[in-house]
């Protein structure tokens, strides 16, 4: 049986956990299986490595924030073989080179094109565990680039596809995956399962327990996956395709504080507007979210649209560099906004759920700013400090103990 175990940072935050982590993984490897290891960066190694060059460099290029985010991975994988090595069982590390781990050349977005399987299996066939970097591959230039936050996942899916894996199990701090953050929700409850299409909402929405391209390879190649603790025994959760359970209204409710919001004011109310601002963007690989159009006066219009935190100066400089084309009157952007989402599968069946969600905002005295639905989700636009008191109301409407 071939087994992938990804454990992200805070499994490996310090010298216990990381003997931890391979005791885990050699109780699978004694019992005659072959290991997989996908490793995070230690703890906060990831966000002090961008610390340090903002305080070099705050306009860095994303090249070589690239090659220097990479080192964190790197240093993880190998104390990890050198304590496999104390506890007597052989292990080798490799990083996105010695894989290989082809991408695409986007720097820090970068998205898995193809894995080279042939080192893994000749160190497998060795009888010795792999651990592999996560979250980075590298392109045709032969740079090392990054896959995002949370990328380790998709290196973790993306390798049980590749070597078709009998398991792909995502390790985190955390007993499995949960109605909402059990942080901020204190009667968070654990699910047994789910399937691909709602946790791909719930991760794409703000719940960090997965990165939602993970989900979204998963979806593709059939790859089951468990969410379960690195600190205890526990089952954890299965994502998988279908379900057994009955249908549940709302699986989760998620928060996502990592958004801004742009409102282009005074458009031309004619064909084509909408197409010359998200083309733009597009270009220039900015994902937009939620959008709201609204008709003012004069035979004008204003869009609103979220983007993340970290391109809202990119897309305003994009749009001000294209005012001429575009013609606007003005833009407005605001950082100080948070979606709040609920997801179910339940949903699809069910009419009224964005009114009682609306209903339970409203008893608490949250204001929606903008408003996004799917078959299986509802996403609201809220003020930033509103958003922990948001999740508690929506989740305790739809979801009891």
């Amino acid at each position: 049986m071939l087994i992938v175990k990804k454990f992200g940072g805070s499994s490996v935050a310090d010298k216990d956990r990381i003997f931890n982590v391979a005791n885990r993984c050699i109780e699978d490897y004694k019992k005659g299986h072959d290991i997989v290891v996908v490793l995070s960066a230690m703890g906060d190694t990831t966000d002090e490595l961008l610390e340090k060059a903002e305080q070099i460099n705050p306009c860095a290029s994303k090249r070589e924030l690239d090659m220097l985010l990479t080192t964190g991975e790197q240093i993880s994988v190998s104390l990890m073989a050198m304590a496999m090595g104390a506890l007597g069982v052989p292990a080798v590390s490799l990083n996105a080179f010695q894989v290989a781990m082809h991408t695409t050349s986007q720097y820090n977005n970068a998205r898995i094109k193809r894995i080279d399987s042939e080192r893994i299996r000749h160190e497998l066939d060795s009888r010795k565990i792999v651990i592999v970097t996560g979250f980075q591959g590298i392109n045709k230039y032969d740079d090392y680039t990054t896959l995002g936050r949370g990328g380790s996942d998709t290196t973790a899916v993306a390798l049980a596809a590749a070597l078709q894996a009998d398991a792909c199990e995502i390790y985190t701090d955390v007993d499995g995956v949960f109605t909402a953050d059990p942080r901020v929700v204190s009667n968070a409850q654990k699910l047994n399962e789910i399937t691909y299409d709602e946790m791909l909402e719930l991760a794409s929405l703000g719940a960090k327990v997965l990165h939602n391209r993970s989900v979204e390879m998963a979806k593709k190649y059939g790859v089951q996956l468990v969410v379960r603790s690195s600190l205890n025994k526990s089952e954890g959760t299965v994502v998988k395709e279908e379900v057994k359970m009955e249908r549940m209204l709302v699986s989760g409710v998620a928060a996502d504080k990592n958004t801004a919001r742009i409102a282009v004011v005074g458009l031309q109310d004619t064909p084509g507007i909408a197409y010359k601002i998200f083309s733009v963007l597009a270009k220039k690989n900015i994902n937009v979210d939620v959008i709201l159009q609204s008709i003012g006066r004069d035979g004008t219009k204003d869009i609103s649209f979220t983007v993340e935190r970290g391109n809202l100066k990119e897309a305003v400089d994009i749009l001000e560099s294209n005012k001429g084309r575009i013609n606007y009157k003005s833009i407005e952007a605001d950082e100080k906004v948070a979606k709040v989402s609920v997801v179910g599968a339940g949903m699809i069946s069910h009419a009224g759920v964005a009114a009682e969600m609306f209903e339970a905002l409203y008893n608490v005295g949250v204001n929606i700013r903008m408003i996004s639905t799917s078959e299986i989700r509802v996403t609201v636009l809220i003020d930033e400090q509103d958003v922990d008191k948001a999740m508690r109301a929506v989740h305790d409407h739809f979801i009891s103990d």
